[in-house]
């Protein structure tokens, strides 16, 4: 039997499981994604995407690049566990549901791309808006979120998106400091490969992040001078 399910008690389920902020977007709003990462290629009866964010620790973008895989990887299980307790309880309500981990997916022209993309997936929920850097941006963690997401055939009350102005404006911080040149200037020139090039090196057999300064540099990086 089917437990009346609600949008508020969704996100209760989040914060219960350790999220920072937990937003509710439509699977119909994601017809702009390419075939075969829309919300229903995954789960054929999605209705509802549930978005779980947590704060990676400001030390770790203040501080040298290297070891911040680190922090990410134990950020990214963290938030993956948190997405695969809510998808259990949702499951235990009635409804179907499929947690989106907070990293991997398919590889497609040698570059990882996730299941869904999880920061347009955060700004369909109302948790922010992503940024000339790229990265989803919100009013209190700034660019420093890493996200999960379930997807269930529950029929929620999707979050209004968000509306801040004045985000980034005339500002090219990010677009000027960024060594690959991934960054156009504009919400859309994102250059992935570019990106990656530049952000990875191989350390002593190991892979390292060496470049967040897209990240680093924004004066919204951490929230503190976000207005709406």
């Amino acid at each position: 039997m089917k437990k009346e399910l609600n949008s508020e008690m969704v996100k209760e389920y989040g914060s219960n499981a350790g999220a920072s902020i937990v937003g509710i977007a439509a699977s119909k709003d994601f017809d702009f994604a390419p075939d075969g990462f829309k919300p229903t290629d995954v789960m054929e009866e999605c209705v509802s995407v549930i978005v779980l964010g947590s704060p990676l620790p400001q030390e770790a973008i203040l501080n040298d690049p290297i070891g911040f895989i680190d922090i990410r990887n134990e950020l990214s299980t963290k938030m993956t566990d948190v997405a695969k307790k809510v998808a259990k309880q949702i499951k235990s309500d009635g409804y179907r549901s499929h947690a989106i981990s907070g990293m991997g997916g398919k590889m497609v022209d040698g570059m990882t791309h996730g299941h869904i993309s999880l920061k347009h997936a955060a700004e369909l929920a109302g948790l922010g808006v992503i940024s000339k850097n790229y990265l989803l941006t919100n009013p209190h963690y700034g660019n420093i979120l890493w996200f999960s997401a379930v997807l269930t055939d529950a029929d929620l009350t999707p979050d209004e998106r968000s509306q801040y102005s004045m985000i980034c404006n005339d500002c090219n911080i990010c677009v000027d400091a960024c060594p690959s040149k991934a960054l156009g200037g504009d919400f859309s020139s994102f250059q992935k490969k570019g990106c990656a090039g530049t952000m990875f090196k191989n350390v002593d057999g190991k892979w390292e992040i060496i470049c967040f300064q897209c990240r680093k540099v924004c004066p919204f990086r951490f929230g503190e001078h976000m207005r709406c």
